[in-house]
Parts: structure tokens; C-alpha cells; sequence
């Protein structure tokens, strides 16, 4: 049976639509103090969101066993029986009486921009949960989430021994220099993309070798330029896989730290485990939404040999 892998983070439901026309042609720049504008929306649809979502839907689907820390509001039912229906275990969820299930409101035009109005909601107690709560926990990740239970969860994956990976992204800006100096001499693995890589260096002092040197590897993605992972002083190059389709990014990132999380738990080495990471990226930008893609472990063998050679299982 595979290692039960703690998945620390968000849940949350995004609402994308589509405005079939520009931004720009509805907002004056010299009127943006007095800005009232509405957008009839031609296309929209609901995903499921949030980066322990995301994660865990990748992890279980090749043969992982996720298990979901995170906070949902009042509506969170439907969240849970979609994780129920996919076999995830929901140890880790807890319920905020009194709060939504964090939500993003995203409108797209058709140059691309976008304006998202996100409601953390019960998203921001997320430090009611505690790693120590749940039990034969192997592996773990501390994904965004709220600023103090990002904190408490690294606090408790340490005390417990628990080795895991600290993602920051887009909750980085929460932290000061110091907290994330200490957060990352707390974890095992850290990973991050490019930008987030220049703002942790900035954020922190430290270069990405002062960071790779205070954990076991510290993993760089570079979108279509591929990945680096720094571990033992040497420095791994994993290409990027070509997809079939370029239709949105959206979880490309959890689809990666799933791989990571999977070779991780099996003790690959970093090559193996680098390239699944990148072949579930490539899977997924092809399919629109975080959980939408289709997952099949042959036909992740079959990408992997076509690409690299070998066997990937």
C-alpha cells in the first residue's frame, strides 16, 4: 500500500467566465476614480479549485494515498463528496461553521486579461487543523493556504518527524524574510516556480544555493523551459514534456508537486521523479481546470518511455 501522503492546503470552487470582447474598450483610463462597469459574460462554468484539491486529485489518480487537510465553509459538503467519490480521505477536513469554502471569481477577456475578485473565507482558519491529528502520516506537503496555518502545519510536520515539502507560491508575500528562513530550515523539500524562486531570494537574502543547502532538494520549475532540482550540491535539469494542447495552466503546478510528493514517497531519485512531475504538468495543460484531466498510469508509462526511455513504474 502506498504511503498515506498528508496534502496541506486550500480547497476551493472557481467560477470562470468569458468576455467576449475587451476590457479595454469598456474601461476609460482617465475615469478609474469614479469606475462603475459591468460585463455581460458569454461563456462560464464552475471547477474545482485549491491546491490541496488539485494535488491530492493527481496524487490518487497515480496511485498515491492523499489524505486532504484543509478548511471548508457551510457549502463544503459538495466538496467532500466529490472527494469521497474519488477516494480521498478526508481525515485532515474540517468544517468553519459560519464561513464559504474559499471561492474565485474569474473574468477573462479576449486578449487574455484577467480580473479575479478571490474570498479566502473559511480558507483563513485554516490553522484549526492539526498535522498530530491525523494518524500514519509518511510524507507531507505544506501548500498555500492561510498565513497561520501554512505556520502550524510546518510547526507540526516538525515536531512529528514528518518529512515534507514547503510550497509557498502564491502565499509567499504573506511572509516576512525571517518566517520564511525559518519555515524552510524546517522542511525537507522546498519548490517554488522562477518568479517565486527571485521573490523567496529577495524576500529572504538567502540564493538559491544558501536554500538548496539548508534542505534535502530545493526544485525550481520553469514552465516550458522545464524544472531544476538542486539536492547534494549537484544540479538536475528535467526537460519539459511537449503537450498535446496549450489550454490552461490552471494546476499545472499541483500536478507537478503531485509527481514530486509520488517519487518522494517510493524513494526514487530526483531524474524519475523529476520527469513524472513533468509529464503530469504536460497532462494537464491540456484539459481546462485543476481536476478535469484524465490520468491513466499506462499511459503515463507509455508518454514516459516515449520521451525519456525506460520504465516509468
Amino acid at each position: 500500500m502506498a504511503p498515506r501522503t498528508l496534502i496541506c492546503g486550500s480547497l476551493a470552487r472557481d467560477t470562470i467566465m468569458v468576455f467576449p470582447d475587451r476590457f479595454s474598450r469598456h474601461i476609460l483610463p482617465d475615469q478609474t476614480r469614479v469606475l462603475s462597469v459591468s460585463f455581460q459574460i458569454g461563456e462560464m462554468r464552475q471547477e474545482w479549485g485549491g491546491c490541496a484539491g488539485n494535488i491530492a486529485y493527481n496524487l490518487k489518480a497515480i496511485g498515491g494515498e492523499p489524505v486532504v487537510m484543509a478548511t471548508v465553509g457551510d457549502d463544503g459538503g459538495v466538496y467532500e463528496a466529490r472527494l469521497a467519490s474519488l477516494g480521498i480521505a478526508r481525515d485532515g477536513l474540517r468544517a468553519v461553521a459560519g464561513t464559504f469554502t474559499a471561492q474565485a471569481f474569474i473574468i477573462t477577456d479576449l486578449d487574455d486579461n484577467q480580473i479575479t475578485a478571490f474570498h479566502p473565507g473559511a480558507m483563513n482558519r485554516s490553522e484549526l487543523n492539526n498535522v498530530g491529528d491525523v494518524e500514519g502520516i509518511a510524507l507531507g506537503i505544506v501548500a498555500p493556504d492561510g498565513k497561520e496555518g501554512m505556520q502550524s502545519h510546518v510547526r507540526g510536520f516538525a515536531a512529528a518527524g514528518i518529512p515534507f515539502i514547503f510550497d509557498p507560491g502564491q502565499g509567499l508575500p504573506l511572509f516576512t524574510g525571517e518566517e520564511l528562513v525559518s519555515m524552510i530550515e524546517a522542511a525537507d523539500y522546498v519548490t517554488v516556480n522562477d518568479y517565486e524562486a527571485r521573490l523567496l531570494c529577495d524576500r529572504t537574502g538567502l540564493t538559491l544555493q544558501d536554500i538548496a543547502a539548508r534542505v534535502q532538494a530545493l526544485i525550481v520549475t520553469l514552465g516550458a523551459d522545464g524544472s531544476r532540482i538542486h539536492s547534494g550540491g549537484k544540479l538536475i535539469d528535467v526537460p519539459a514534456v511537449r503537450p498535446t494542447a496549450l489550454l490552461d495552466p490552471t494546476g499545472c503546478g499541483d500536478a507537478y508537486r503531485a509527481g514530486l510528493l509520488y517519487g518522494i514517497a517510493h524513494d526514487w531519485e530526483w531524474l524519475r521523479t523529476g520527469r513524472l512531475a513533468a509529464l503530469l504538468g504536460s497532462v494537464k495543460i491540456a484539459s481546462r481546470g485543476g481536476q478535469n484531466h484524465a490520468v491513466d498510469r499506462e499511459l503515463l508509462a507509455e508518454l514516459y518511455d516515449s520521451h525519456f526511455g525506460g520504465s516509468l513504474w
